[in-house]
């Protein structure tokens, strides 16, 4: 073979080499495309998914979205009916959230709701809400005896009394619930600062509270005092088993009836009214709650008692209370003890027949535990 053929040959070798090398380029590259769109396929929309873009057209009755690389969605039927409020303002190009209510469309497209996407989208708001503790400034809308209506997004929730802030919290005397209604009637048209607290989408319940966005800021408060503080206060507000005073702006205490004196109280109202400037005694701080005590601020007078009285010990006592145990005889201020109603049969009315209220008689300590603040009493006939 001459110079001349042999080059031929090797020119001609080269060129089906590069032909054959141009075709593998093209099938990997071809292979590569095809992997690619496999797995765009892998893990297409199915029914309940949220899918987004963008409108490609919108006719008299129907809404076309594409979800390249899935293929095209629709709005139609119900859904469309359901939406066409939000349809009006659909222009082609806009981005689209819709839910897929349908991936079996005999049509080939992923059948699609409007309206459902924007409840997911909402109640998936609601949960950032939650977890954020997102301060929502809403109105109230009606009010009835358990608390407030509220409404966010379109969805109605509740607000319950108990999660009102202390100035707002109905304080009725009774619990009278018609009373408290009339009280948190007042409310309605207000703008209370809330967050929402808990979230049921399937029964379309939201949960509102007044407290809980300012606990942090509460519990910075609180950190101030400790127990055994003195202070003063303002009373707040009187009930039948205490007094609220306030310690300072955005902090209330509760004084309970038990530590307003030594001697019984039955009455709060007797002692206080509202707008009175008291001193108090920090003697609880727990849960964010300070519990307060005017008594504690006096002598304690058990401490005299111990120095005076002791079991078997004849005393003479003054009836200042009945209740369903017996009756409670006074032998000074701020000491009394338990005649138990066993004494007289468990009999009510004769129990209170023989020791009149307001009237003075002699009885012998059975038992004496100033440490405790507890007296037995026996009648002496």
């Amino acid at each position: 073979m001459s110079d001349s053929e042999t080059l031929i040959k090797k020119g001609k070798d080269l060129e089906v080499e590069e032909n054959e090398n141009h075709e593998e380029e093209k099938k990997s590259k071809k292979n590569s495309l095809m992997a690619k769109l496999l797995q765009d396929e892998k893990n297409p929309p199915q029914a309940g998914d949220i899918v987004e873009g963008p409108v490609i057209a919108v006719e008299k009755a129907s809404v076309y979205i594409d979800l390249h690389p899935y293929g095209t969605g629709i709005i139609y039927g119900k859904e469309f009916l359901n939406a066409r409020d939000v349809i009006r303002r659909i222009n082609i190009g806009d981005n689209v959230a819709a839910k897929v209510v349908d991936t079996n469309n005999k049509e080939g497209y992923l059948e699609l709701s409007l309206k459902e996407a924007r409840q997911a989208l909402i109640w998936s708001e609601a949960d950032s809400a939650i977890k954020e503790k997102k301060l929502l400034d809403l109105p109230v809308k009606d009010a009835n005896k358990g608390g407030l209506i509220m409404e966010w997004q379109g969805i109605v929730g509740f607000l319950p009394a108990s999660q009102l802030k202390a100035e707002h919290y109905p304080r009725i005397d009774d619990g009278d619930k018609d009373k408290i209604y009339e009280e948190l009637k007042k409310l309605v048209g207000q703008v209370l600062s809330v967050t929402i607290i808990g979230a049921t989408p399937k029964e379309g319940k939201l949960i509102f509270s007044e407290k809980s966005h300012d606990q942090k800021e509460k519990q910075e408060i609180v950190s101030k005092y400790g127990v055994g503080d003195l202070m003063e206060g303002t009373v707040t507000g009187i009930v039948d088993f205490g007094v609220f005073v306030k310690i300072e702006e955005g902090l209330e205490g509760l004084v309970h009836i038990s530590e307003i004196d030594w001697g019984l109280v039955e009455d709060p109202r007797s002692i206080f009214k509202v707008g009175d400037h008291i001193k108090v005694k920090v003697i609880e701080i727990k849960d964010g709650k300070v519990s307060l005590s005017v008594k504690a601020l006096k002598e304690n007078p058990w401490k005299e008692a111990d120095k005076k009285y002791q079991k078997d010990m004849t005393v003479e006592g003054v009836i200042i209370k009945h209740n369903k145990h017996g009756a409670l005889a006074s032998i000074e201020e701020g000491i009394a003890g338990l005649v138990h109603i066993s004494e007289f049969e468990n009999n009510e009315a004769k129990l209170r027949s023989t020791l009149e209220l307001g009237k003075t008689y002699k009885f012998k300590i059975n038992l004496f535990d100033p440490k405790d603040q507890k007296m037995a009493l026996t009648y002496v006939k």
